[in-house]
């Protein structure tokens, strides 16, 4: 398979996709779009891996989700033997997320820092990559001003790097993707400066909230992804989302960065590869 696109962040194995999962995976194949499938929690993790072990274009990503640190203490060791199949190109999603302060309290962000440093510390040890979500609380305005004085809530972010910045001193080797980016230019300096790219979903070809963000990182920190089945692009909005909306992704930043398609898609899949060690086919 000649690869072109690399959707760095869906969730083929949910329920979303029983009725058509075989004839997606089919379309991707043809259209030349892998898919790394992210887990959430341990059974969508080990759903991930089946699906990967299956596809040649599917790869695996295993982690316990912020939002999920309520219900599933995080078993490294359960955790520690998917991760050690090949297939299983990343440790994640893991992260923190304080959006809906009702179910977001201090013990709450306790129990997501601790999941985080598991994780962190799993994929130091198997030298692979994390991805990790992040999302800030809901004072964080969606229209990111480059103003600092009126930058709004970046709590998460704050914390993450701040987390990350202490976890490279044990653990050099950390890196990784920090998915579906939604904070602002300083937050994507850091967190590059720490060895770690930004993504972005199909939000970006309806909300210009993030073209400043993408046009001022470089072109080598990008990576372009589908979240699915969550935010559809425009002209599918509010339906199910799938993978091969990626191209549609990588046409938008071509554009908001205004440079050359096939620069940009062949760089965004050399990223790809490199953060997440992919073959080269």
């Amino acid at each position: 398979m000649e690869l072109k696109y690399v959707d760095a962040h869906c969730h083929l194995q949910f329920d979303d996709y029983d009725a058509d999962s075989d004839a997606l995976i089919a379309r991707m194949r043809e259209e030349s779009v892998a898919g790394i499938v992210v887990g959430v929690d341990l059974e969508s993790s080990k759903k991930a891996l089946a699906l990967a072990e299956k596809h040649e274009h599917l790869y695996a990503s295993v982690g316990l989700h912020p939002n999920s640190v309520a219900g599933e203490i995080f078993n490294i060791e359960e955790y520690r033997k998917l991760a050690e199949n090949p297939k299983v190109i990343a440790i994640g999603e893991c992260g923190l997320d304080y959006y809906r302060p009702a179910e977001v309290n201090e013990e709450v962000k306790h129990k997501q820092r601790e999941a985080l440093l598991a994780h962190i510390e799993l994929a130091a040890e198997l030298d692979k990559p994390l991805i990790i979500h992040c999302r800030p609380s809901k004072g964080t305005p969606r229209k990111i001003p480059e103003d600092e004085a009126s930058r709004g809530k970046m709590d998460t972010y704050q914390d993450l790097i701040q987390i990350l910045t202490e976890a490279k001193i044990t653990y050099p080797n950390v890196r990784g993707a920090v998915h579906f980016f939604v904070g602002g230019i300083a937050e994507a300096q850091e967190l590059i400066a720490l060895g770690f790219t930004v993504s972005f979903t199909a939000v970006i070809t309806f909300a210009r909230d993030y073209d400043a963000v993408i046009k001022s990182v470089p072109l080598t920190s990008i990576l372009s992804e589908t979240d699915a089945p969550y935010v559809a692009p425009e002209g599918r909005r509010r339906k199910r989302n799938d993978p091969l909306a990626v191209v549609e992704v990588v046409s938008k930043i071509a554009e908001i960065r205004g440079e050359n398609l096939d620069t940009v898609r062949a760089a965004l899949l050399a990223n790809a590869r490199l953060v997440f060690g992919l073959p080269v086919c």
